[in-house]
């Protein structure tokens, strides 16, 4: 794809075809390019996608603690980091809970 930019560098127009305004070439899965056929800046981007792999994570622990319960996988099954940092995890939650930072959750799933 062919972009122009702005005073500021950031992608203001784009074109398939090299025109007298779209003079650069960029790559069709540059994230900025991305981003801006989005029609969101790189830095929103981001930040929506930290957020979902926060709810992806609790999704996975719900899930972990699914197939344990009903005997699909054993915990002792996963590798011992991720043993680790899913009982980590379980700790701290249940730390937050006791000292009222997050609202009573019964998980995701």
């Amino acid at each position: 794809m062919y972009v122009r930019r702005d005073e500021a560098g950031r992608i203001d127009r784009v074109s398939r075809d090299a025109t007298a305004d779209c003079t650069e070439l960029v790559a069709v899965d540059a994230p900025e390019l991305r981003a801006f056929l989005l029609g969101e800046d790189a830095e929103s981007a981001s930040t929506a996608l930290q957020s979902s792999d926060l709810e992806l994570i609790r999704v996975l622990e719900d899930l972990v603690e699914l197939l344990t319960d009903k005997g699909v996988i054993r915990f002792t099954d996963l590798p011992e980091v991720a043993q680790g940092k899913l009982l980590e995890r379980k700790d701290l939650r249940a730390s937050a809970q006791r000292l009222n930072l997050m609202e009573d959750d019964e998980g995701l799933l």
